[in-house]
């Protein structure tokens, strides 16, 4: 009697084990799946990207620290004159 009633659970316990087998394995496939990935930017050119951009920005607050914060004008700032005076000054105080 009880072999008859037990049969039914372990039938249901199958199709449990069965159906997490089967999540696991696509899971495994999916993981897979995603570790290969093309890059649409290659990290070379991610690189030259933000040293690119961090020129800008250094060259940008000279600039703008310069020109609107001091009181030079703006295009002084990239030239190779104010930077020789900005050095001398500074090799002078030492």
């Amino acid at each position: 009697m009880t072999t008859d009633n037990n049969r039914p659970q372990e039938a249901t316990h199958e199709k449990v084990r069965k159906q997490r087998y089967e999540e696991e394995t696509t899971k495994q496939k999916s993981k897979q799946k995603r570790l290969v990935r093309i890059r649409i930017i290659p990290i070379w050119l991610r690189l030259f990207i933000i040293a690119a951009l961090i020129a800008i920005s250094a060259i940008a607050g000279v600039v703008i620290g310069y020109g609107v914060i001091g009181s030079g004008e703006p295009e002084d700032a990239l030239k190779k004159s104010t930077w020789q005076h900005i050095i001398d000054l500074v090799e002078k105080q030492k």
